[in-house]
């Protein structure tokens, strides 16, 4: 899946967070890349949308021939450049949509992080629970419909494998700076089928040099 015609430089903190997925689809690629940490709240006016992450493609000589940010289109110009998504649309979409729902449970989780007011923070809370149980019961039928063998879709590491562990890697190990209790709210909702894939897509050798800032997350989920 490497090419050996273009690297890469990702922006992003230096933390678990939206990049995560983008770490293991570049490592899972096999391509070069390096990682910048910017000054903060410095660069950001340096910055496409003023955002991060920010992923830059560039040429055999190392000059930048391409920018593009916002965590969810980085992943998806990854996964399709390199394999991790289908060809075809109608199968890509059945993958994508996974992404969507995840990028509505984050909104949920940052949303009740930011509340101030105790009763609109239980509401949040709630409402992120909620669909995250939604998310975990998709991702389960998935998991059980293509034979529970820790892969989402046919045989082989996709980017709905991908995108699921980092999800739940930055709920499990990332986001206890944000809340202390996230860690064990969300390992006890995690079916067997998922932690199979979080074993799975750990162990899989296109991602052996991927290194969480974390640690293994097949380790605190069983903690």
């Amino acid at each position: 899946m490497s090419s050996s015609n273009v690297s890469y430089t990702l922006r992003y903190f230096d933390a678990i967070g939206l990049a995560e997925s983008s770490r293991i689809l570049l490592t899972a690629a096999g391509v070069e890349w390096t990682e910048e940490h910017p000054e903060w709240p410095q660069e950001k006016p340096n910055q496409p949308h003023g955002r991060l992450p920010v992923l830059v493609e560039k040429n055999t000589d190392g000059s930048p021939d391409f920018v593009i940010c916002e965590s969810s289109n980085v992943e998806r110009y990854l996964a399709r450049t390199y394999g991790f998504l289908p060809a075809d649309l109608k199968q890509a979409a059945l993958q994508e949509q996974i992404r969507d729902l995840i990028s509505d449970v984050l909104s949920l989780f940052f949303t009740q992080v930011q509340c101030k007011d105790k009763e609109d923070k239980t509401e949040f809370q709630t409402k992120f629970e909620g669909l995250l149980e939604t998310l975990i019961k998709v991702q389960t039928k998935l998991l059980k419909d293509n034979g529970n063998t820790g892969r989402m879709f046919g045989d082989k590491l996709s980017y709905a494998d991908i995108i699921t562990y980092g999800l739940y890697i930055k709920l499990v190990v990332g986001f206890v700076r944000f809340n202390a209790d996230i860690a064990d709210n969300v390992k006890s909702k995690l079916t067997p089928e998922i932690v199979k894939l979080i074993s799975a897509v750990e162990s899989d050798p296109l991602v052996a040099k991927y290194k969480s800032r974390g640690g293994s997350l097949v380790a605190a989920v069983s903690a």
